[in-house]
């Protein structure tokens, strides 16, 4: 488990990215990098990183379930994501 302090500065990051979204398009639509460099560092969309919803973990992150994969193998085994099942051959 990640810290709780690591996880809430990236939903900090994440609300701060939506916030300036809307004029960081436009001030990069029109050209101007100087009014650019003055938004927050963290309002730049490459400043996230994806992390587990469950557990914060920042690696081994699965796009289509949000979670990280040692969560998903927990869950897939104990049955709690459906459509999922363990493959033998």
């Amino acid at each position: 488990m990640a810290r709780k302090s690591v996880i809430a500065r990236e939903i900090k990051r994440e609300k701060m990215v939506a916030k300036y979204a809307a004029k960081r398009a436009a001030l990069k639509e029109a050209g101007d990098y100087e009014a650019l460099d003055k938004l927050p560092k963290n309002s730049s969309p490459v400043r996230l990183h994806n992390r587990c919803k469950l557990t914060g973990r920042p690696k081994g992150y699965m796009r289509k379930f949000g979670i990280s994969r040692v969560t998903f193998r927990e869950m897939a085994s104990a049955g709690k994501i459906p459509g999922v099942t363990k493959a033998s051959w």
